[in-house]
């Protein structure tokens, strides 16, 4: 993974979770490993969990699942997120994103989801000014493989 996300990379998409993360209350992460086994919204669940992610008061965390060698990626919103969105809210980015992948552009295909998540997220999560708190690490976590 490390010979594909250089550390240039991760600082990009760190940066774009912390721009979007200034327009919403909405939490993102980034998760990304080499395989993925399974059905890609079954495995982004699990990573889900694994983070913690919905532990957020409002339930609006959003995980972005990458499986590089797999080719499989996935956008996930936690239940605050998805009982008030249209059903179709994550495809848009989800579009967007592999379009940059299909380039091997997987940092600034990632960035540009994160921040279209991040401007879309503040109609439904806007931020809560000084009040509102940094509830999940913006870092990026990787999977062992």
């Amino acid at each position: 993974m490390k010979d594909t996300i250089t550390p240039e990379d991760e600082q990009q998409i760190e940066n774009a979770i912390k721009q979007a993360e200034e327009n919403t209350s909405g939490e993102i992460r980034v998760h990304i490993e080499n395989k993925c086994e399974i059905d890609v919204l079954d495995r982004a669940t699990q990573v889900f969990a694994y983070l913690h992610m919905h532990q957020t008061a409002l339930r609006n965390g959003v995980l972005f699942y990458v499986a590089l060698k797999s080719h499989k990626f996935a956008v996930l919103g936690d239940a605050g997120i998805n009982a008030v969105v249209p059903p179709n809210f994550w495809n848009e980015i989800t579009s967007l994103v592999i379009g940059y992948f299909k380039q091997e552009k997987y940092a600034e295909g990632l960035a540009k989801g994160i921040i279209m998540a991040g401007e879309q997220l503040k109609t439904y999560f806007p931020n809560k000014g000084e009040s509102d708190i940094n509830e999940l690490k913006n870092d990026i976590s990787y999977g062992k493989d």
